[in-house]
């Protein structure tokens, strides 16, 4: 395979959670690695932000994304986790099915 890119297991489209979502392309199995979050360094808070913490001193820093992981909803019963940069699923996530995580304690959703 050498040249040749994986097909993305996830694609962004109108999510009926908030604006854009995140969205299996295909089955992902539970514990399977779905992607990286990318994005450029940033000490300030905004849309696409995400705060992941250092394991070594518990900094925070944050990441300001620019692929489509940006677009992850929150869900408080989440189908995919972050490990630092990278999300895995914590459950089977069906084709067409939102990919979700829980954005913490101090995230309130608008109801």
């Amino acid at each position: 395979m050498t040249g040749q890119s994986r097909r993305p297991l996830v694609d962004a489209a109108a999510s009926p959670i908030h604006g854009q979502g995140v969205f299996a392309r295909s089955p992902i199995p539970a514990g399977c690695f779905i992607g990286t979050y990318k994005g450029t360094p940033t000490d300030e808070d905004g849309t696409y932000v995400l705060w992941v913490q250092d394991d070594e001193g518990g900094q925070w820093r944050g990441v300001d994304g620019l692929n489509v992981l940006r677009y992850l909803n929150h869900s408080s019963t989440p189908n995919a986790e972050f490990d630092g940069l990278d999300l895995y699923a914590l459950r089977p996530i069906q084709t067409d099915e939102e990919v979700t995580i829980d954005y913490g304690p101090w995230f309130q959703a608008d109801e």
